[in-house]
């Protein structure tokens, strides 16, 4: 039976995420059979799993941390936002209900048993099992019922060490105020803290570390300064892909979707040196000298459509097209470039079919059966292989895909229109694969590079390690597992 150990933070975006993945490629440079977990998450940005279900993204580069496969055991349970108030909840990588967030802590009780069962089978597999918690355990509102902090860290009897980010200011009150707010069997299950996000000579902060213990009793397991070389991982939230980052002079523009989805697809893009990915807000106009207009994934499209039309880049991207510029739509991006999207069954609202954006002469019909695979294509006009996934409702037809682009298994996949620069497709990840990327880029005017997309993240995986193993205590932190 593996030994655990829970990473939670004093607030949401703490950095858990990326600690986990430094923690577990650093147990794994030590010889140990490392898995992750996460109980519970929040994402639209999923991965496909070898077992063929979805998982957090954030689980997904974890498990790549830790030199597995990622499996649906690793995340059994994943909310995905549709509305304000509403999300689709996954269960063990399949879909399980839809649910308002006001009835979804009644539904808690009945998914501690799944989360728990797949916490048994990853033990299974493994020397040690790292936990992530989701936001912090200081939201004691809502510990009845809790799957994701101290319910499930209580529930499985895995110790806590609590990260606090000092980045946002006030960390000292973060975690003295986490400690003065839980319940007294919480608190004591709390071994150690450290400090996330530091900016300058970590040094200056010894005498907050000694007021942090006094006030709680908690060893320090060290301050870790900022971590520069984190963008060059795969983001988990659009707004790491918004935030400024190296670039070129090759312009692709984002609009930022409410509901933007699986936008992992960005990533070897702005890892290019010649490229820039720019994501634009919404209130601003598609950038006019934008190279690629590339629309995303979308978890609600018909709404996301909407939206989309609000901000008038509806218009912009006519103007673009007009111009000569080239535009790429994957998934719900995919879906909206067509004529028409039809819903009869009300899967994103009221039943009923609206125009799409009409530059691609295909219509899109959504399904309640979700298409989840991994996939091995080929690109028709350069014959360059690849490698992506899947994950969608629905079916697109029409003229427009008599003129496939690529092929999977010997089927043609996507659509273009006659000019070839308007295209779309339902395959995520596929510029991951180095030698299509370049082809892609290439065509479309762009300097590329001999960058290996996977090469560069598992260096950063290796220097993230090595950057914990230089700030942290790691030794300390890993015994405290049990």
């Amino acid at each position: 039976m593996a030994k655990a150990i829970m990473i939670q933070g004093a607030g949401s975006n703490v950095g858990k995420s990326l600690l986990v993945a430094g923690l577990a490629r650093a147990a794994v440079q030590r010889g140990l059979s490392v898995a992750p977990f996460k109980p519970q998450n929040m994402s639209n940005n999923a991965a496909v799993t070898v077992d063929g279900g979805e998982i957090g993204r954030a689980q997904a580069l974890q498990a790549r941390a830790a030199g597995r496969d990622p499996v649906t055991d690793m995340n059994p349970v994943l909310l995905k936002p549709e509305t304000d108030t509403g999300a689709q909840v996954i269960v063990q990588g399949r879909r399980f209900a839809t649910v308002r967030a006001r009835d979804y802590g009644a539904m808690k009780g009945q998914l501690l048993p799944r989360v728990l069962e797949s916490f048994g089978r990853l033990c299974d597999t493994a020397d040690l099992v790292i936990v992530e918690g989701a936001g912090s355990p200081a939201e004691v509102n809502l510990r009845a019922g809790d799957i994701a902090n101290m319910g499930f860290a209580e529930a499985a009897d895995v110790p806590v060490v609590l990260a606090g980010d000092i980045d946002r200011g006030g960390v000292i009150a973060q975690l003295v105020g986490t400690h003065a707010v839980l319940p007294a069997p919480d608190r004591d299950r709390i071994t150690a803290f450290l400090i996330n996000k530091f900016r300058g000579d970590p040094r200056l902060f010894d005498g907050g570390l000694t007021e942090i213990t006094r006030h709680t009793g908690w060893p320090s397991l060290g301050v870790l300064p900022w971590f520069a070389e984190a963008w060059r991982l795969p983001a988990e939230d659009i707004l790491d892909l918004a935030a400024p980052r190296p670039g070129g002079s090759f312009k692709i523009a984002v609009p930022r979707l409410n509901r933007i989805a699986n936008f992992d697809d960005l990533d070897p893009l702005a890892a290019e040196p010649g490229v820039t990915v720019e994501i634009v807000q919404a209130g601003s106009p598609l950038p006019g000298d934008a190279d690629l207009v590339l629309l995303p994934g979308s978890k609600s499209t018909i709404a996301d459509l909407a939206h989309y039309r609000a901000q008038g880049w509806d218009i912009d991207l006519t103007a673009h097209v007009r111009r000569g510029g080239h535009v790429l739509g994957v998934c719900g991006g995919y879906q909206m470039l067509g004529t028409r999207i039809e819903d009869p069954d009300g899967l994103e609202g009221e039943p009923g079919a609206v125009p799409g954006l009409g530059l691609l002469d295909v219509t899109t019909r959504l399904q309640l059966k979700k298409r989840l695979s991994l996939t091995k294509a080929r690109d028709i006009e350069t014959g360059e292989t690849l490698t992506g996934y899947e994950i969608h409702l629905g079916t697109t037809t029409g003229p427009g895909t008599d003129r496939p682009w690529l092929t999977i298994d010997a089927r043609p996949e996507g659509a273009q229109d006659p000019t070839g620069r308007v295209r779309g497709t339902y395959l995520h990840g596929m510029f991951d694969s180095d030698a299509f990327r370049r082809a892609f880029l290439a065509r479309l005017g762009a300097t590329t590079s001999e960058m290996s997309y996977g090469a560069s993240v598992e260096a950063t995986l290796d220097a993230l390690a090595e950057h914990l193993e230089t700030h942290l205590d790691v030794d300390a932190l890993l015994a405290l597992a049990h």
